[in-house]
């Protein structure tokens, strides 16, 4: 089978002034599948989150090779919504990123108000970011990795910023947006509710995933 993310012996390594190297990732191997989810858990300052931002381009490694799709859905602990754009416009940003004079197609725009249904926020797409709820926003952020079809997401601690019950919920809302389709996940995460959603469970120890 054709996978959709590949990483051969990623290795990043750190250097600031006056102190020695700091290796973080020592040689990382990792082949995910079209429709895969898989989770990666560790120690905080194990190094998931420079993985993952290297896994999706964000970062160079220092050694080693990585492929992967040109579309990438990203979903950050932070949300990075826009403050001035409303719900709607959100969601639609990366496909406004793509397309010259900011024009979208009315099939994604439908799309678009297709998932923000699927979410429970349709009657929320003319609102600003500071008018939701934590939960709301997360599911905004999930809503506009996913309205380009990517073939692949990948997830920084979805959860990390809200209560269990409402991470619950979005963990339900990621489950039920993916379900039934080829979009692969990749979720660094402490959470062993989020872990609990995914295919395959791997630790990041020592610079290495096992």
């Amino acid at each position: 089978m054709e996978f959709v993310l590949g990483a051969i012996d990623v290795k990043k390594s750190f250097k600031l002034p006056g102190l020695p190297k700091v290796e973080v990732l020592k040689g990382v191997n990792l082949t995910v599948f079209p429709g895969e989810k898989v989770a990666i858990i560790g120690r905080s300052g194990a190094g998931k989150s420079t993985l993952l931002n290297i896994l999706g381009g964000l970062e160079k490694p220092t050694r080693g090779t990585v492929t992967r799709p040109d579309n990438i859905g990203f979903v950050f602990q932070a949300y990075h919504l826009m403050p001035e754009l409303t719900v709607f416009e959100n969601v639609l940003l990366p496909l406004l990123a793509k397309r010259a004079g900011g024009m979208v197609s009315p099939e994604a725009r439908e799309r678009a108000k297709e998932l923000l249904d699927r979410v429970g926020l349709k009657d929320r797409m003319k609102h600003l970011p500071q008018e939701l709820s934590g939960g709301e926003m997360q599911r905004v952020a999930l809503c506009r990795a996913l309205v380009t079809k990517p073939p692949l997401v990948l997830a920084d601690e979805p959860t990390g910023n809200l209560d269990r019950l409402t991470g619950a919920e979005i963990l339900k809302v990621l489950g039920d947006l993916s379900r039934g389709t080829p979009v692969s996940l990749v979720m660094v995460t402490h959470s062993p509710e989020a872990a609990a959603i995914c295919d395959r469970v791997l630790t990041l120890e020592d610079g290495k995933l096992k």
